[in-house]
């Protein structure tokens, strides 16, 4: 496939990246998102919308972010050396923002009054709430109840910036639930509101907004790292749930002699329930509105899955993931919890970076592949920082003592 043609080829005009995609909707709702479609395509061409989320990107949100050489982790684990993409310093501390901006943005355009979305980690929510206040919008998030207990100061967040936080309270009461919800509250309300995916999954045009608002993070990447060094990374890596952060990430380098790595949560194990790696353990199937591969139970409804990252608890992946896979362009592999958890107690500890759950994932990966390489340099993206997650993390594993390299 020749990639430097790519974002003009996909996805096709009925929103499917190969077979992978689509519009799988009920009929009452596919004018809302025809109409969202629409506004999209007129904005993302014009010069004033381009503008103005430049000026907020710049002013508001703190980009360019930086990227990072870690020294001191990279040493303790050989000569290959490990890079991050430090989205944990955007304004709200993590890579979500850089689409809540672009749909609020386009809330704005359109004269909604609501914004409507789910949340997992709270991240999301956060970023759409904080969003919601910038523009002047009224803001309901959806969220499990497991994850509310799990992700207790997001909450606190998301309500001091004036959003109306929703519990939900069946099923697994985690991130599909959450979706679930929400697309039942935009039902109703699809005239006056917009809803606001949080990932690049959903119907078209949401896996294609997404992953053009988050871009930027891929973008800036690439041009930071080549300053820094004069080549480009052997290797470039990012967590994988929905998968938004990633797409941001990889698109600008899928034309470029790069090795690409999807890191999928493999949670406890191998068996149905006990993980969400949806491209290794899955197969193709519709959910939430659009074709993917997902994880399903015996009966091909959506199976349980399971993640230390709330925000990686998903039994699907972003179609445009499903065809980067299935074209061999990105790698998909695993990390576990335990994995994760020594990720984000090393980068804490020989860095002084707490990171994201979420992100400690493509980290755990990323040291287990720079031991592999032995040379050369790995390019991270650290999607969010950590805050949400200590008080978890300290109740479950304690201070990190254990998590240590031995010398």
């Amino acid at each position: 496939m020749d990639y430097r043609t790519y974002l003009r080829q996909y996805p096709d005009s009925n929103g499917y990246y190969g077979e992978f995609g689509g519009v799988h909707l009920p009929p009452e709702l596919v004018p809302a998102f025809e109409e969202i479609t629409e506004a999209y395509n007129t904005i993302c061409h014009s010069a004033q919308f381009i503008s103005e989320l430049r000026r907020i990107r710049k002013q508001f949100q703190g980009r360019p972010t930086p990227v990072y050489h870690c020294e001191r982790l990279s040493g303790k684990i050989g000569t290959c050396q490990i890079y991050l993409k430090r989205e944990d310093l955007n304004h709200t501390g993590a890579h979500k923002l850089n689409h809540c901006m672009g749909e609020g943005l386009l809330a704005r355009y359109m004269g909604k009054k609501r914004i409507i979305a789910e949340t997992g980690a709270g991240q999301h929510g956060v970023a759409l709430a904080t969003a919601a206040a910038f523009f002047g919008l009224e803001c309901e998030v959806h969220m499990g109840e497991v994850d509310i207990a799990k992700q207790a100061p997001n909450v606190t967040r998301m309500k001091m910036l004036g959003a109306k936080v929703v519990p939900v309270s069946h099923g697994l009461k985690s991130l599909k639930e959450a979706v679930d919800s929400a697309f039942e509250s935009y039902l109703k309300n699809y005239r006056d509101s917009i809803y606001c995916i949080g990932s690049v999954v959903g119907p078209h045009p949401f896996p294609q907004m997404v992953r053009d608002f988050q871009m930027c993070i891929g973008e800036e990447a690439r041009e930071q790292f080549l300053e820094m060094t004069g080549i480009l990374p052997d290797a470039v890596c990012a967590c994988v749930g929905g998968g938004s952060n990633s797409a941001g990430m990889f698109a600008p380098f899928l034309n470029d002699p790069v090795k690409i790595y999807g890191v999928e949560p493999l949670g406890k194990g191998t068996q149905l329930g006990q993980h969400a790696a949806s491209i290794t353990y899955g197969e193709k199937g519709v959910l939430h509105g659009f074709e993917s591969i997902m994880l399903k139970d015996k009966d091909g409804e959506p199976a349980p899955v399971h993640s230390i990252a709330s925000g990686l608890d998903y039994p699907s992946v972003g179609p445009e993931h499903a065809f980067w896979h299935q074209q061999g362009r990105v790698n998909y592999v695993t990390a576990t919890d335990d994995e994760a958890v020594d990720a984000f107690f090393k980068l804490s500890r020989y860095e002084g970076i707490i990171p994201a759950l979420e992100s400690s994932h493509a980290i755990a990966y990323a040291m287990k592949l720079a031991r592999e390489m032995k040379t050369g340099a790995i390019l991270v993206n650290c999607s969010g920082r950590g805050d949400k997650d200590v008080d978890y993390v300290a109740e479950h594993y304690g201070y990190g003592d254990d998590h240590t390299f031995k010398d």
